[in-house]
């Protein structure tokens, strides 16, 4: 097992690489328990089992709004949980923001911690911090910066998932590669087979590596003032897409760098080259590079981003394989991306 320590402003987190989901509570403070999972997760695990009250929610991006987060409070308080309460979400990257969300504004704040089940989770979404759910449609609109204690990133949960949710986990870590890892982008070119066949020497080399990059990353910059906004890579278009389209946010991501490279291409950052092999990799994959929606209404989704400042939105581009920048692009350069 490895430890990685994210150093942010509003606490330190661990990140338990290698860790099981078996010896959670080993980590969890002699205090009333209470488990948030999603009735999925719930039928794999034998989370029962646990010395834990159990809240079971929904699945899908549906039920990432604020009257989820209402009902957790109504099963938080008739079950008797204080500020000494310790509350754990397991399950993946929808109930990893819906448990910090709930954990940090129940009692102005009570300590939470993650089992991240899928890849995507593992590799991004439970890590750094970011806790909200959705409004009106438009994601993650309401929301707040909260540490989990821990997060237990069990490898062998993946032997669980469909083939579909380790793609959608890749895309996260191509995205890492992408910004801050030419090494890692060129793991992912040679060894696509044995990581689409989970391979648990590769696969546990991809998840240590992309949370250093993260973690990293968010030591430095935890509420997203600066570089951290180099993890949007891919975003802005991915969010809408996602929204538009209601495909899975690693597919959605996955399209959206495709526009992103194409857009590095056309300022001169990034060679044509270079923009072949981002698109390869993600192909090699299994991950999606074409975008089928209506352009306006991905547009109009975008002008809704909360990246957003007045006319221009932060955007992340590639200067090369490994590095990127943030730039403020106008929505008229947003639109004629689409359209290429």
């Amino acid at each position: 097992m490895e430890t990685i320590t994210i150093k942010a402003d509003s606490g330190p987190s661990r990140i338990l690489i290698g860790e099981r989901l078996e010896n959670l509570q080993r980590y969890v403070p002699e205090a009333k328990l209470i488990v948030i999972t999603d009735v999925n997760v719930g039928k794999l695990y034998p989370l029962d089992s646990m010395a834990a009250d159990v809240v079971t929610i929904g699945t899908g991006e549906a039920i990432k709004t604020l009257d989820t987060v209402r009902d957790i409070y109504a099963r938080l308080i008739s079950s008797g949980a204080d500020r000494s309460a310790f509350i754990v979400g397991v399950g993946g990257g929808i109930v990893c923001d819906i448990t910090g969300f709930a954990a940090s504004t129940f009692l102005r704040g009570v300590r939470v911690g993650v089992v991240a089940t899928p890849l995507l989770a593992q590799v991004d979404a439970s890590v750094g911090g970011k806790n909200g759910v959705n409004y009106e449609g438009y994601k993650n609109m309401v929301g707040l910066f909260h540490q989990p204690e821990f997060v237990i990133c069990d490898p062998e949960l993946l032997k669980t998932l469909p083939r579909k949710e380790i793609s959608c986990g890749l895309a996260e870590i191509v995205k890492h590669a992408a910004i801050a890892d030419a090494d890692l982008f060129a793991y992912l070119e040679k060894h696509a087979e044995d990581i689409l066949a989970l391979d648990r020497r590769a696969i546990e080399k991809l998840v240590r590596v992309s949370v250093r990059i993260k973690s990293a990353i968010v030591s430095r910059d935890e509420t997203e003032k600066g570089m951290r906004r180099l993890l949007n890579f891919g975003h802005t278009f991915g969010h809408a897409i996602e929204k538009v389209a209601g495909v899975p946010h690693g597919e959605a991501v996955s399209m959206g760098m495709v526009i992103a490279s194409a857009l590095s291409v056309q300022k001169g950052l990034l060679s044509a080259q270079e923009d072949q092999r981002l698109r390869a990799v993600l192909n090699n994959l299994k991950l999606p590079t074409r975008i089928a929606e209506n352009s306006p209404k991905i547009t109009e989704a975008i002008a809704k981003d909360k990246k957003r400042a007045g006319d221009r939105i932060h955007f992340v581009l590639l200067n090369g394989i490994g590095t990127a920048r943030v730039d403020q692009l106008s929505m008229k350069e947003i639109e004629g991306a689409l359209n290429e």
